[in-house]
């Protein structure tokens, strides 16, 4: 590694809104997903030494973030834990007439597809990532990756009515 730690956590602090949101996305759970983007700050930090120079820091630290989530649920399974979605209700706050009205429906809308379908929509049109980078991160064929894809973008413009 490189880069100085300082400068590392100058860019760590900067992909926190990211690495939440995607967070978020891997979890449905705002709770879960502020504990889970805490594991792997700290993992990170931990295996910092491992960041190889040159190295895109934010899909290694996605990648740490996938593997702690796995993590986290086979050992939900052991002990028998199910991580349950925020409230599944209607958002009582929101009204028609809110500004942000849109950005529940396309949450709600991402929180109903099948769970390749949200990473990979979540990792390429939310995040950024590139097609090779998403699929290289959740370990499946770029023809997969490209298939979730159409897929998931699919049930997203039927979801929010915007299907042709």
């Amino acid at each position: 590694m490189s880069s100085a730690p300082e400068e590392i956590s100058g860019k760590m602090v900067e992909l926190l809104p990211r690495l939440r949101r995607f967070a978020r996305s891997l979890s449905r759970n705002q709770h879960d997903a502020d504990d889970l983007v805490q594991s792997a700050v700290e993992r990170a930090w931990r295996h910092l030494d491992q960041l190889k120079p040159g190295a895109n820091l934010g899909s290694w630290m996605f990648g740490i973030m996938k593997n702690a989530w796995i993590d986290d649920r086979r050992a939900r399974s052991r002990r028998g834990e199910v991580a349950l979605p925020d409230d599944s209700g209607e958002h009582p706050a929101v009204t028609p007439m809110d500004a942000n009205t849109s950005l529940w429906s396309v949450s709600e809308a991402m929180d109903k597809l099948p769970e390749e379908q949200r990473l990979a929509v979540a990792l390429v049109l939310v995040e950024g990532l590139s097609y090779k980078e998403a699929s290289e991160l959740l370990e499946i064929p770029m023809g997969t990756l490209t298939s979730r894809l159409a897929r998931g973008r699919t049930a997203l413009a039927a979801a929010l009515g915007d299907a042709s």
